[in-house]
Order: structure tokens, then sequence, then C-alpha cells
């Protein structure tokens, strides 16, 4: 397969279901090239790609591929000829190992049965390439984090024969040295002549690993042009159509007294004696790589595992909770917005006002009834205060875009008068312009005097919005930084500090 060839080529692609969402693209795949594939929610990335991929049918237009008509009538068809995509929901058996998903069509057998043997010696072949040596290929998907899980769908796809192949927000779950294995992937990949689509928000990827970009808006192509001869702002511009600032001003805010306190929480080696105060109108970062604990903290404090040392205090002053479950602690004033949307924030086939009603019915109900008019009320006051690309509030949330459920989920918890705020990922899958938004949202919040807790894995991100951030590694709360202390140096040091306090010559408060 040699390089520079159009593999793929789209001529006049749209899609419409309630209403258009894709309409008139017309664009090539050349094989050894990383095409970036970029705008707002809702612009018809994910629908175009799916499209190629053979989860969905064009409404209109044509496609070929080496040549010839292409319209593959599904996933497994698109796969078969080399077309593959990694999507941004995951598409992994939850029952079934690493190993039996990554090989889940092509089991290895010995007279007849599985041979496991090879296939844990295969498992581990294709794991180590993506940087999951340390995990056992016959662990259970459903044990793993998401991000994990992330690094199991993408090393599923790259097995076997591959002549394209899209990655959907493929790092929005990754950090550090997972994110530089999948792009010594992605070269490799170039250099054996595949055409790779590469969606995503990050515009630093967009300039380190694309030689094209390709901007949608409301579902028109509006720009494809080289990576090189576009600025950050311009691409910025060409998806949402406006200048976007490039600083964060949160605002004047007030801090106050310490309104969470965390005292030697730990949960077996997954959490390991954390400790940290989260002031009134504060935001404070939890930065780590992926399995350093993260998430897992955060369910801790919401209650939605149980604890096995330590405890959650809440107020000033400082008052211990016992939660034995996550509805006592929203009654106490804490709320989690997960970083799994799909399996644990939404019910995909029921409308938005049905979701965001979720957890509020006091203020959608009259006298023990749903009051219709209340509900719809609160579903437009969240699409318009959240920016929601949608048809209205009836539309079923599975047909949004990623980052327009991530705002519902948001939506539906700034109903509620809770004090603490818990944020896991909350723009993971959230372009460029709604992330302002949602910063801006933050910003909101804390001149309420409310408290947030913000895990990412986009270390710049946290930089921007922090006022402190806790560096976690392996179970362990391994620095604390401030503002006007940090570096991205320290920062990064600290979540490789092997789960021991972070000894800085200036700037972090060990953790101890």
């Amino acid at each position: 397969m040699s390089a520079n060839v159009p593999l793929l080529r789209l001529q006049g692609i749209g899609k419409t279901y309630n209403q258009p969402v894709l309409g008139g693209v017309d664009l090539e795949l050349i094989g050894g090239e990383v095409l970036a594939l970029t705008g707002e929610n809702g612009a018809g990335k994910s629908t175009l790609s799916r499209i190629i991929a053979g989860l969905e049918t064009p409404t209109t237009g044509h496609m070929s591929f080496l040549d010839q008509p292409w319209l593959p009538g599904s996933r497994r068809e698109a796969e078969r000829q080399g077309v593959r995509m990694v999507l941004q929901e995951l598409n992994l058996l939850p029952t079934l190992s690493i190993a039996e998903n990554l090989f889940l069509e092509r089991l290895p057998r010995r007279l007849g049965w599985v041979d496991r043997p090879r296939l844990r010696e295969q498992a581990l072949q294709a794991m180590a390439k993506v940087g999951l040596e340390g995990l056992d290929p016959d662990t259970l998907v459903a044990e793993l984090g998401i991000g994990h899980q992330q690094m199991v769908e993408i090393a599923r796809n790259l097995i076997g024969d591959c002549r394209v192949l899209i990655l959907d927000e493929p790092t929005a779950m990754l950090t550090g040295r997972e994110v530089e294995l999948l792009f010594a992937q992605i070269e490799r990949l170039r250099a054996a002549g595949v055409a790779l689509v590469y969606i995503s928000h990050r515009l630093e990827e967009i300039a380190r690993i694309t030689q094209r970009v390709a901007v949608l808006r409301d579902g028109r192509l509006v720009s494809v042009a080289r990576t090189g001869d576009l600025s950050e702002a311009q691409m910025v511009n060409l998806m949402v159509g406006r200048e976007l600032g490039e600083r964060i001003d949160l605002g004047e805010r007030r801090i106050g007294a310490p309104l969470l306190s965390v005292q030697r929480l730990g949960r077996g080696q997954k959490v390991r004696e954390v400790s940290f105060e989260v002031r009134k109108g504060e935001i404070f970062g939890i930065s780590g790589l992926i399995g350093a604990g993260r998430t897992e903290l955060l369910r801790l404090i919401f209650a939605a595992d149980q604890a096995d040392t330590g405890q959650v205090c809440l107020g000033s002053p400082s008052r211990p909770l016992t939660l034995g479950s996550p509805a006592e602690a929203v009654r106490q004033g804490i709320a989690l917005i997960s970083e799994d949307r799909k399996g644990e924030g939404l019910l995909l086939n029921q409308p938005i006002s049905a979701n965001l009603a979720l957890g509020n019915m006091p203020r959608v109900s009259s006298l023990g009834w749903m009051n219709s008019a209340k509900e719809h009320a609160l579903a437009r006051r969240q699409i318009d205060a959240m920016r929601i690309r949608t048809a209205g509030p009836e539309q079923a949330v599975g047909e949004l875009s990623g980052g327009n459920q991530q705002k519902v989920v948001i939506g539906r918890w700034l109903e509620r008068d809770c004090q603490v705020l818990l944020f896991d990922e909350p723009t993971r899958g959230i372009d460029v312009g709604a992330k302002f938004d949602i910063y801006r949202l933050l910003g909101d919040l804390t001149r309420q005097g409310k408290a947030l807790v913000v895990v990412s894995s986009d270390l710049r991100e946290l930089m921007l919005l922090c006022d402190r951030i806790g560096v976690m590694c392996e179970g362990a709360m391994t620095g604390i930084f401030d503002r006007a202390e940090w570096s991205q140096e320290q920062l990064m040091a600290a979540a490789l500090a092997g789960g021991r306090p972070y000894q800085a010559p200036v700037g972090a408060k060990e953790y101890s």
C-alpha cells in the first residue's frame, strides 16, 4: 500500500435524522496521512465517521474505497475490509477478560477448544503495544477503569489488517506515557500507508501528529487545510465561527473557610490514606496518571464505594459525616458528576427533559405528580444555560453528541443546591468553545461559595483552572501545590513519585 494515495473518497455525503445533521461533505482520506477531523460538538464529526465505518447509512452522496463503491452494511463488514473505528463510547464486553475482548472474533483454537495459553500470549503482545503489559490479560474488563478500557479498545483495533483507522477522541482519558505510546502506534501505521482520521479537541495534539485539518461546523465542511498553515486561533475560529479569548477569567472570587475536609481516607491499595481540604469558593484539582486512584477517591467521598479508613467532614466548623450511600451524600450537599456519563449518568433512550428531571423531582412535580410545564421549563433553562445543541427538550439524549450528553449530566446537578461538587473529567469529549462555557460555569459556582473538586487528565486545563492541585500516584496523594508555586515539571514529577511524598526544592506541600 503506497502513501499519498486516496484510499477513500466521500462525495456529497449527508445525513438526516429528525433534521439534517450533515450535508454536502466532500473529502479524501490519503494513505500515510493523519487527517484531523475537528469542530464543535454537534458539528457532525462522529456522524461522518460512523458513516465511513459502517455504523450509519448516509442519506445523500456516495463513497468509494480503493476505487470501488463503499457502503458497508455494518461495522463488522467494514472491519473485515480494513476500515476500523475506535469509538468515543467504548465497545467492550465487561463480563469478558481483556484477552477475550481483544480477540473475540478470532479466538485461537486447538482441537475445537479455545487455546488459552496461545490467547494469553497473543493478548500480551497486543497489550504491550499500548502500554498495558502491567495488567493480567485474564482480568475482566468490568474491573478496569475507563482509561484502561480505552487502551484495550485501541489495542483491539490495532490487531489485524487495517487500511483506514478512525480515532474518536482517543486521548480523552489518557495521560503522559499512554498518549506517547498511542502516538508511536499512529506513526507506525502512517509508515505502513494507513489513512488515519483523528477526531480531537486538543489542538496541541492536532498540531503535533496530523498533516491536514478538516473542520466541520453545523454539519458542513468549512475548511480543509494543511495543519502547518493554521494557527490554533485560526482553527478555533473556524470551528466556532467567533473569537475566543486565550485566558480563562473566572471573575472576582472570595475564598473562605474550609468546606470539605477529607481525612486519611482509604480503600485497600486503590486509595491510601488521602487527606486534603477544599475551601469555599475554591477549585481544587486532582491530577495523576491513569490508575493513580483519582476516580476511586471521588467515589469514596461520594459514598459510591465504602472506605476502609478515614472520614469525610463538611462545613465550617467541620463536622464528620456518616455516609452509607450516594443518596445520603446528596442530602448532605455533595454531588458527583461522573466520568462515565453513558453508564452512570444518563438514560440514553429518554428525552433531555426526563434526564434533567432525574433527581429534581420536587422541582418538576405538583402534589406528587409530574408537572410537564415545570419539567419543560427546567429543560429549557438548562438547555440555554449549558448551550446544549438539540432539536428540543423531547429529543432523546442518545441522539446527542458526546459533549452535549455531558452537558445534560452537569445541568441536572446544577438544579440542586449542593455545596460541594465533585467533577470527574468534566470536559471529556467537549469541544473548545463549550469548554470555555464550562470554565465560566465553574467560576460562577465558586462565586456562589461552593467548593469544587476537579479531576482531569489534561494537566494544562488544571493549571489554568485551579487554585490548588493535589497530585496522586499509586493511590496516595504525593503532593499539594499552590497556584503561585507550581510548575508543570513539579506536577509531573509528583505524578511519578511512586506513591511516596514528592520532595521538591520549592513549591510542594508534602502529604503526610
